[in-house]
């Protein structure tokens, strides 16, 4: 949640209010900047602009990891991990509007949420509240992923971190990929992480994000996650 959005209202639904329409193309001006810094990066990584993208946050560590893929069924691989600016609240999922909780869980980034025009700069929505989160009656608004480094809920960047991430981003969702999977994880999830977190009360919930994790630890390839009956699956 944007510093502001608290009550919903009069807001820009891709992250803060609108600037005026005859302001610079911010998201073009971006572009300019970060495309001929990273394209060398992705060539040597046998990538190119506009491959599907894959954004993985952990709360504890503060990081954002960004990764893409080469070619459909290709591994996919680690393009930089980022350090996150700013959050707030505890581990722990997002549960009410206003609660100033970060969200954990498996979201996506769709085109309508891209919002050059933030007053964070640059902002797109990461899709909270997910059905997973409907099911289990949890509220909110306006989670993004911004710059600024000013947040309630939202996972802010620095600017010139936000400006790589979007402009990846967006270049993905331009070239055909649907939706941008983000997963919002409260740690690394690994089997020694996960024995510290035994006695949390969310461990059970904590267990379905492991399943999603480890997913792709394994193969490289975000898992499809569905929900059944209030829980987070893999979907075959």
């Amino acid at each position: 949640m944007t510093i502001g959005d608290t009550q919903g209202q009069g807001l820009y639904p891709g992250g803060g209010s609108p600037v005026p329409s005859q302001a610079p193309d911010r998201a073009q001006q971006a572009q300019s900047r970060v495309r001929p810094l990273l394209e060398p990066e992705l060539i040597r990584l046998g990538l190119k602009w506009g491959d599907p993208v894959f954004l993985r946050a952990f709360k504890e560590s503060a990081e954002m990891e960004l990764w893409m893929q080469p070619e459909p069924d290709k591994l996919f691989v680690l393009v930089r991990n980022y350090r996150v600016a700013a959050m707030s609240g505890e581990l722990g999922p997002k549960l009410a509007e206003g609660d100033g909780q970060t969200p954990e869980g498996f979201y996506e980034v769709k085109p309508r949420g891209l919002n050059p025009k933030s007053h964070y700069h640059l902002a797109f929505n990461i899709g909270y509240p997910n059905s997973y989160d409907l099911a289990h009656g949890r509220t909110g608004s306006f989670i993004m992923v911004h710059g600024s480094r000013v947040s309630i809920g939202c996972f802010a960047m620095t600017n010139d971190s936000i400006e790589q991430i979007y402009c990846l981003v967006e270049a993905a969702l331009e070239r055909g990929q649907a939706a941008v999977p983000i997963h919002c994880f409260p740690f690394r999830m690994t089997a020694e992480r996960m024995a510290l977190a035994l006695e949390s009360p969310w461990f059970g919930f904590w267990t379905q994000l492991h399943a999603g994790y480890i997913a792709f630890e394994a193969k490289r390839f975000p898992p499809v996650m569905a929900v059944r009956r209030k829980r987070y699956l893999i979907q075959p």
